[in-house]
């Protein structure tokens, strides 16, 4: 008080001073107040855009909530994270297959004439086909690559092979012993005359000029897939592109779960062992997985990839698998990974298994789920126990009743941490890609999936799957239910915020 008193005594002998000192005041007040009602207006006519943007009611529902009620940081974080419209990738498209409507012409009719167009026995390759616009090919070779040193071993090889050129694609590269191998193999076939073009993600990789510059001065392409350019999307990060993809010459290609770093090999102290699954498949197949990565290279460096390889050929072993590449994203006309797994789903007969690091789909895979069970299919569903996303493993945790009540089983892998993304189907079908079983995969992500259709390969898949069901524990009836009110209810909290994950 005697401060205070003191305080007044002082102003009132400078009567300006204290008159300003009130002005100030007053005109604190009106500004904190005019900012708070500046948010809140903001805040709800950004709900609006995001009630009418959104694409689905759970997530229009989370954002509208947040911006109203939380509109200070609701709001930043929407105009960033929150769109689910990117802009100027279709128009991208469309121009680049006008561009290549040539050479794809030729190449389809040339699948025809070799008797190389997969007839769609069932609907999942018409329905692939419709969503991808790409045909579902035979005369195909699949080869199941599990974990890092036998999926590097392949990849580096093949590069080792080229003769005429490599394309690279992946959404995380480290600049650490694995990148570094990656850059030095490259590196070293420039300088031999092959042709490199390396394409990353940049919020995915963080590529020092250390990096790049042995690259670019050896004469490899490299770009950012940079999906921030273009007015619309310059302050957006909600997109990733999650792909990971090496062709050579437009004969092979690699395509599955790993990135480009030490922590994919299980060397990484905070991750422990690592496991991952990956393909490498060769034939018809690997020139619809070109169109993805030259989609991607036109949108990036705003050229169209020019020398490449449009001929279709059976794999040299002679071997018939089909085979379908689902590049999907949030340019397309349909959700095409909504679309094309629940396809999978709803056609499944006899045993529908999936693996996936983070378990987070909307209501309708579930219901999806539970209606393959009640036919009598064999569902199970593998998880990490432990997940690097915390609101991710909460989130799934709420699952668990609803897909054990109708007798699916849910397993959640112990040694280490899974980062597969699989899908075995009846006893001749699996896919293996990059997509999750979440709304960024399904909405948000550029993602690719493999299908082959082929009972040998799928026999492989599955008998692997096994090997990790066996590194799991089955998660027991009502074990959920035991676990701490608390717990339970972080978890629908988490799983409240799916959608915008």
């Amino acid at each position: 008080m005697k401060m205070r008193d003191r305080c007044r005594r002082c102003l009132e002998k400078y009567p300006k001073v204290l008159a300003t000192a009130r002005w100030l005041g007053k005109r604190r007040r009106r500004l904190i107040g005019g900012f708070v009602v500046f948010s809140h207006v903001l805040g709800a006519i950004t709900s609006v855009n995001a009630v009418m943007q959104t694409r689905t009611s759970q997530g229009a529902i989370a954002w509208a909530i947040s911006l109203n009620t939380f509109p200070y940081v609701a709001v930043p974080s929407y105009w960033v994270f929150g769109r689910s419209d990117f802009n100027g990738y279709v128009t991208a498209r469309r121009t680049h297959r006008k561009d290549l409507k040539e050479f794809w012409d030729e190449f389809e009719a040339d699948l025809i004439e070799k008797n190389l167009v997969l007839d769609p026995e069932r609907n999942m390759p018409l329905v692939t086909e419709t969503l991808s616009k790409l045909p579902a090919t035979i005369g195909n070779d699949a080869e199941l690559l599990i974990d890092g040193d036998e999926t590097y071993a392949s990849i580096f090889d093949g590069i080792s092979r080229a003769k005429d050129y490599v394309l690279v694609q992946f959404y995380i590269i480290q600049n650490d012993s694995v990148g570094l191998e990656l850059r030095d193999k490259l590196v070293e076939r420039a300088k031999a005359g092959i042709r490199c073009h390396l394409l990353y993600d940049e919020i995915g990789s963080r590529l020092p000029k250390s990096f790049t510059t042995p690259l670019r001065d050896a004469g490899v392409e490299v770009l950012p897939f940079n999906t921030t350019q273009g007015d619309a999307n310059r302050f957006q990060l909600n997109f990733r592109n999650h792909r990971k993809i090496v062709i050579v010459d437009g004969k092979e290609a690699w395509v599955g779960g790993l990135n480009m770093g030490e922590e994919y090999k299980g060397l990484d102290p905070d991750f422990g062992d690592w496991r991952d699954t990956h393909m490498r498949v060769a034939g018809p197949v690997v020139q619809c997985v070109q169109v993805s990565f030259a989609e991607d290279w036109h949108w990036a460096a705003k050229e169209i990839l020019l020398g490449l390889n449009w001929d279709a050929e059976r794999a040299e072993n002679g071997a018939s698998k089909g085979a379908a590449c689902i590049p999907t994203g949030p340019v397309d006309e349909y959700e095409t990974a909504t679309l094309f797994f629940l396809n999978a789903i709803n056609t499944s007969e006899k045993r529908l298994w999936i693996a996936s690091p983070y378990f987070v789909p909307d209501q309708q895979f579930i219901s999806a789920l539970q209606l393959a069970a009640l036919r009598g299919v064999d569902v199970r569903i593998i998880v990490p126990d432990e997940n690097d996303s915390q609101l991710v493993n909460l989130s799934s945790w709420t699952y668990v009743p609803e897909l054990q009540e109708v007798g699916i089983k849910v397993y959640r892998y112990e040694k280490g941490f899974m980062h597969q993304k699989v899908m075995v189907v009846d006893d001749e079908y699996s896919t293996i890609g990059t997509a999750n079983f979440d709304n960024r995969s399904f909405r948000l992500n550029f993602e690719i999936t493999l299908g082959v259709k082929d009972k040998e390969f799928t026999s492989e898949v599955a008998e692997m799957l096994v090997r990790d069901m066996a590194n799991s524990r089955l998660v027991k009836e009502g074990e959920y239910e035991s676990k701490s009110y608390w717990f339970r209810f972080w978890s629908r909290v988490s799983k409240l915020t799916a959608p915008i994950q």
